[in-house]
């Protein structure tokens, strides 16, 4: 099968692999209908983990049952699936409390696996032609027989939406307060959208891409452009001196100063400015244990100078950590069905699986207008 495969920094390919196949009797096999490229594995694609040469990228994925093994019961051949990007058997302490997103079976020595990812198991990613899903059973959401018209919105249950509507979750968003958005990548724009969903009385989105802010306001929210530094006093003057009722961080570890320098305390300690006291914050841009690839001697061991004590006294809160897409994923799949959801308003590219090198390029040059790209391996 072709599939696109990493070789070191900044070198993926697009080549002929072995064919993915069924290896346990509670496997389903998916042939591809649908993967995007990801912020996250940009971290990867850039040599900022650990990502071993040979493996096959892409953990947010869609396609169509072609088999299944002897143990599955619910999925059948012809079904309609989008898979979480993080791998669940559905039995463990975690998985049973909902918390699929560290699954403590599915990659032995650590909490949460994932497909195509560093760090997260041996399992290949979905930039390919088919894709081996584990415990199928358990990790393929079926779609409503009339997906394919909405292929583009339900794609986007695999990862971002779910994890846009956790970092609201996190924060603890209510109808009628205030948010703050660090990020109007991919995921931010979705925390936008999953806050007006929410029912949310203002957004304010933080950024320094005119293309992206662009975004958020057709998502409904007020775009506050960084790109000089003015992010923080923006956000007061809106909120009358308070700061917003919630934060959420969208951006991670890379997120950079007006300079386009890292910083990456930068994000969190402005939401501690801009959050009111006894606010919440949610964090779900990635931050990792250790960056060998940092400037600063803190951040190459995933540490930061964090404005701890103006987080004390004014009585914040933060909630961390991944999606758990299982546990949103279906009711967001039935927002998007009833029209109340459109996710796919951030796709600026739709492009065959053979092109994918050259997304992942201009992705990671943050060139104006790729925004989200799906590849599509049958085209």
């Amino acid at each position: 099968m072709k599939a696109l495969v990493y070789q070191g920094p900044r070198d993926v390919r697009v080549m002929d692999m072995p064919d993915a196949k069924i290896e346990r009797p509670t496997d389903v096999l998916v042939k591809i209908i649908l993967t995007n490229i990801c912020g996250s594995d940009l971290h990867m694609y850039e040599g900022r983990t650990n990502m071993e040469s040979g493996r096959i990228l892409g953990h947010e994925n869609l396609g169509e049952v072609v088999e299944i093994g002897k143990a599955v019961d619910r999925i059948k051949i012809g079904d309609k699936v989008c898979l979480p990007f993080n791998i669940g058997c559905g039995f463990c302490k975690n998985c049973e409390r909902g918390l699929t997103g560290y699954c403590l079976i599915a990659n032995p020595g650590m909490a949460g696996a994932a497909y195509g990812f560093a760090g997260m198991g041996p399992f290949s990613g979905g930039q390919a032609e088919y894709l081996r899903v584990p415990y199928g059973d358990f990790n393929c959401l079926k779609l409503p027989p009339d997906s394919e018209e909405k292929f583009n919105d339900y794609v986007m249950l695999s990862d971002v939406f779910p994890t846009g509507y956790h970092a609201t979750q996190l924060a603890g968003v209510l109808p009628g307060e205030t948010v703050v958005i660090y990020g109007a990548g991919p995921v931010g724009l979705m925390a936008a959208h999953s806050a007006s969903i929410k029912g949310a009385s203002q957004i304010m989105v933080v950024d320094r891409h005119k293309d992206r802010l662009a975004l958020a306001e057709e998502a409904g929210a007020i775009a506050i452009d960084d790109s000089d530094g003015s992010g923080v006093d923006q956000i007061m003057e809106l909120t009358k001196g308070k700061g917003a009722d919630r934060g959420c961080e969208c951006v991670g570890y890379q997120c950079c100063d007006k300079a386009g320098h890292e910083v990456p305390n930068l994000t969190m300690n402005n939401l501690v400015e801009t959050v009111r006291a006894t606010g919440s914050i949610g964090v779900v841009g990635v931050f990792i244990p250790e960056d060998p690839g940092a400037k600063d001697k803190l951040a190459k061991q995933g540490q930061m100078a964090f404005d701890f004590g103006k987080f004390w006294i004014k009585g914040q809160r933060i909630a961390t950590g991944q999606a758990n897409v299982k546990a949103y994923n279906r009711q967001l799949r039935d927002l998007i069905a009833a029209g109340k959801a459109n996710p796919s308003f951030i796709v600026s590219h739709e492009l065959p699986l053979e092109q994918a090198p050259e997304a992942y390029k201009n992705f990671d040059e943050r060139k104006d207008g790729w925004t989200k790209v799906l590849l599509r391996p049958g085209a």
